[in-house]
């Protein structure tokens, strides 16, 4: 299995690890089934995500794309996080494995989960699709062409 040298390195030194304590919205996806479990939380200012940070339980590729979604949506509006696809994740990390795509879901799912739990708190409308646990959501192998 070939990484690209951005997945190695947001593997090897991920950016915005931890947590917030007075997060404005809180999100955890994943299936502790499968292993990769991702916990992102927002601080977030006048509809601007000031800060995020992630915890991430999993393989790199999972740790990755939690650090490269992060990344994409530091300093942007809450709408233009909403509009974070895993394609621009895989894409800002110059591509991952087939078998690995479905950790760059997991990082677009952590975000919208996090946005979520910010509208709940806020009293907001949530117009948009929130992810649901599922248990047989984890590590869906591509059929072989």
């Amino acid at each position: 299995m070939q990484y690209s040298e951005k997945v190695m390195d947001h593997f090897a030194h991920p950016r915005n690890v931890g947590e917030i304590e007075d997060a404005s919205g809180v999100g955890t996806v994943g299936n502790p089934t499968c292993g990769d479990i991702m916990k992102m939380y927002l601080k977030i200012e006048n509809d601007i995500i000031v800060d995020v940070k992630f915890k991430t339980f999993g393989c790199g590729a999972a740790i990755a794309t939690s650090s490269m979604a992060t990344e994409l949506i530091k300093g942007k509006s809450v709408s233009e996080a909403l509009e974070l696809t895993n394609k621009a994740v895989v894409e800002a990390l110059d591509g991952l494995p087939a078998i690995k795509i479905h950790c760059s879901v997991l990082a677009e799912e952590a975000v919208r989960a996090a946005l979520a739990d910010y509208y709940r708190k806020i009293g907001r409308e949530i117009d948009f699709e929130v992810p649901e646990q599922e248990e047989e959501a984890c590590h869906i192998v591509p059929e072989e062409e």
